[in-house]
């Protein structure tokens, strides 16, 4: 007799990480898997690596994980709540502390005291605490419904009930933030509860030429010799937070070639259990938009940078996000324009149907469900091509509300429209479980440089412009008769947006003050609303609602095709990755990692020239430093961007390096797990620490690490 296959338990049993087929590289012995950590399958890493992964060391794995809130991870590697990531996940809060006397983002910073440490203005630090499966609970208001109900109704039905958990579980408690996180597209809905941190100060960072040493250049490439690493501290009460039961020590011992590496951090996403139809999606329309997007970008404010000392220290930033995000992407679209790797995407998944088609213990409508669901969800990608670049522009990455100030106004004008309702009913990002991040946002003390940010707003008119067509009435109403450039001038001259009271006046007087306001930001917001909604709601009824619908039936396929549970897609939340250090070939043997020595050898082949500039530290300390110390190195772990700055720490969870980057194979990751030349990149915990005593003469930071 057949037996009909629990979704349940096929989500919620940990087996053996997924291999991918018909790729000689992936072998039982390939260490995919971004595993949440509720279920880590921990008997299977250790009769593969031969270690055990007891509960002790994972749940302290967990509490030392940080995530940041505007992207990447971190970890607590002191008893005094020092907090360990990289200078690019800082960036944003070094931007923001620099100014025309203390050049923090190119000249780097050491507090020699506590009291020296500076505070972040407006970052947020999140600690897993504990994750609950809600799944019942989503699904069961969906399917009260019944039968008859339409794929958004069910999907509303869901995000209220996500809405109405995590206004529950957060309750009044300031400190704690609880998000119900979709997983397997709508297989599956956990509730991740949090311990939020605000109170983040800055204690050591690099000059920006010893983190970006190598350039573009380097970039997603190996061999590598970055300082991509910062240093901050946590305080709770005005005190360091006490850390001293779950932070992660740095190891005495440096790794070696075939060690052992976890990693603990919070990959943004990936799509490695899609459609075929979803990948063609992202390879022939999202990706080609995104990619000239961020190569104009790119152009505009790295020629922003070249007006001036003080120009280059205020676009610095998002000119090298840019350009990372470039780069990235580039990454990306090579993956799914590679013939051998699509052609492999689509055996694993023909060989997956197959082995569902002849799995004698699933019931005939449950195969055909499960087999439809790819179909239906193709049909729903198909559909969006044509939309995508208006939502793009209006509301999605590309959109004026990239301009901080703007994203501000935005804000401002849909939060007296949503806070009415009841929380499960606004859009996400203001449900009640969010408010308080948000709003630490949007009163941020943090500088905002006009000049640049008009530059910023009248590309993304530009872009709009080019996408939306000079006759569409929203782009009309917004340019109000003038070129993007002058219609951006007149934005910024006339707002007062720029006083945060007045920020708050707007935020405490509702719709009235709103409706009320003549601010030519908020103006400006308001003319945009309406069709930015009109967008997100044709993606909401014809991709997140049928992905809900369908998507549950795509994961179980999966699952019983391959007869073991899979790991669910990144989510930015909270992954361990197991791997191990080592070499690999593409041309000729690349060494598995780079030395102290190689940083000097390189400057003096460039002649001290672009990209490879050491700053004057480097040059004043070549005397006292060890050439022989290892500097970067590389393992086979399962990382995407969000992993910026997860610890790598060994089987005893001591540090051994810090995750900054992967190779550009390993881009291709996103979509299929190889691992003949692929690899993620670390800086060496012992270099670190080498250069943090001899070059920058840090030893209280040196001592507070054990050294």
């Amino acid at each position: 007799m057949r037996r009909r296959i629990s979704r349940l338990r096929l989500f919620a049993n940990c087996a053996l990480a997924l291999t991918t087929l018909g790729l000689p590289a992936a072998s039982a012995s390939a260490d995919e898997g971004m595993w949440p950590y509720n279920m880590i399958p921990k008997d299977e890493i250790q009769a593969k690596h031969g270690v055990v992964l007891d509960d002790k060391l994972l749940q302290r794995a967990q509490l030392s994980s940080v995530r940041f809130n505007n992207g990447g991870s971190g970890s607590f590697v002191s008893k005094d709540a020092l907090v360990m990531t990289n200078q690019h996940v800082a960036r944003d809060c070094l931007q923001k502390l620099t100014t025309d006397k203390r050049n923090i983002i190119i000249d780097g910073f050491l507090a020699t005291s506590k009291d020296q440490e500076l505070k972040c203005p407006d970052l947020e630090l999140n600690q897993t605490r504990s994750i609950l499966d809600v799944t019942d609970k989503v699904q069961a208001a969906a399917a009260a419904l019944g039968k008859g109900a339409t794929a958004k109704a069910q999907n509303d039905a869901r995000k209220k009930a996500m809405g109405e958990l995590e206004k529950a579980c957060k309750g009044d408690d300031p400190d704690k933030r609880c998000d119900v996180v979709t997983l397997y597209s709508g297989g599956a809905y956990h509730l991740y509860t949090y311990r939020k941190f605000t109170d983040v100060r800055l204690v050591w960072a690099p000059e920006n030429d010893a983190k970006h040493f190598g350039g573009e250049k380097d970039n997603f490439n190996f061999p590598r010799m970055s300082l991509d690493a910062t240093f901050f501290r946590v305080y709770v009460g005005q005190k360091p937070l006490d850390t001293s039961y779950f932070h992660l020590p740095f190891a005495k011992t440096p790794v070696a070639e075939g060690d052992v590496v976890l990693v603990s951090g919070h990959p943004g996403s990936t799509g490695r259990f899609s459609t075929l139809g979803k990948l063609r999606f992202l390879r022939d329309t999202v990706y080609p938009l995104l990619k000239d997007a961020l190569a104009r970008q790119t152009d505009a404010y790295h020629a922003f940078t070249k007006r001036g000392p003080d120009q280059r220290r205020i676009a610095l930033a998002p000119w090298l996000r840019a350009s990372n995000g470039k780069k990235a992407i580039t990454g990306y679209l090579n993956g799914l324009n590679d013939d051998a790797l699509m052609a492999a995407y689509e055996k694993r998944l023909t060989d997956m149907q197959a082995q569902l088609q002849g799995n004698a213990d699933v019931a005939a409508d449950d195969k055909k469900a499960m087999l439809n669901a790819f179909g239906a969800l193709d049909a729903a990608y198909d559909s969006l091509k044509t939309r995508y670049a208006a939502y793009a522009v209006t509301e999605g990455y590309l959109g004026p509300h990239r301009s901080p100030l703007v994203g501000i106004a935005r804000h401002l004008v849909r939060l007296a429209d949503e806070l009415p309702k009841d929380s499960g009913q606004r859009m996400r990002e203001y449900r009640d479980s969010n408010l308080q991040s948000l709003e630490m946002k949007l009163f941020s003390e943090a500088p905002v440089h006009v000049a640049f940010e008009k530059e910023r707003l009248a590309l993304a008119l530009t872009m709009m412009q080019e996408h939306l067509g000079q006759d569409d009435a929203t782009m009309k109403a917004l340019l109000d008769g003038k070129s993007p450039s002058a219609r951006a001038n007149e934005l910024f001259d006339g707002t007062k947006l720029l006083d945060v009271d007045v920020r708050k006046q707007l935020h405490k007087g509702g719709k009235a003050a709103v409706d009320a306001s003549t601010d030519p930001l908020i103006v400006f917001a308001k003319a945009l609303d309406a069709r930015a909604r009109q967008e997100r709601t044709f993606f909401e009824e014809n991709l997140e609602a049928k992905e809900r619908q369908f998507a549950p039936d795509v994961a179980r396929a999966w699952a019983v095709g391959l007869g073991r549970s899979v790991y669910p897609d990144a989510t930015f939340t909270l992954r361990l990755s197991v791997g191990v250090a080592k070499s690999y070939v593409d041309g000729k043997k690349v060494h598995w990692h780079t030395s102290v020595g190689d940083v000097y050898r390189q400057n003096k082949r460039s002649r001290n020239a672009e990209p490879y500039v050491l700053p004057q530290s480097f040059h004043a300390a070549i005397g006292n430093v060890d050439f022989s110390v290892p500097y970067n190195f590389v393992s086979t772990n399962d990382i995407i961007g969000g992993n910026s700055g997860s610890p790598a720490f060994n089987t005893q969870g001591e540090v051994v390096g810090l995750i900054f980057d992967g190779n550009l194979p390993q881009l291709s990751n996103r979509f299929l797990y190889r691992d003949d030349k692929e690899r993620s990149v670390s800086v060496h915990a012992h270099g670190m620490v080498h250069v943090l005593k001899n070059v920058y003469g840090a030893h209280d930071l040196v001592r507070e690490l054990g050294f």
